[in-house]
């Protein structure tokens, strides 16, 4: 399944992508304490620039998915926050 941003979506490009980034979580695509992929990559993927993934991120560490350590990279959490307590 291939998840894509929609250039026509209603929604921000950030904010379908951290919907994308967090769907992956929840269904353990992306494992707990799983590095995520750098920035440039995301972007790549994704075909947007890195502040769309920036944003994205700060989504997700806002809502406790994702911590970010400095000089080692994002990474998934290791207890997820219930999806209702968002």
């Amino acid at each position: 399944m291939t998840e894509e941003i929609d250039p026509q979506g209603i929604d921000y490009h950030y904010v379908q992508l951290a919907n994308i980034l967090e769907g992956r979580i929840r269904r353990g695509e992306l494992a707990p304490g799983q590095r995520l992929p750098g920035e440039l990559v995301t972007a790549a993927d994704f075909g947007v620039g890195p502040v769309t993934v920036r944003r994205a991120l700060a989504i997700l560490r806002e809502k406790g998915l994702v911590v970010t350590v400095h000089a080692r990279g994002t990474f998934v959490v290791r207890e997820l926050p219930d999806a209702a307590g968002d």
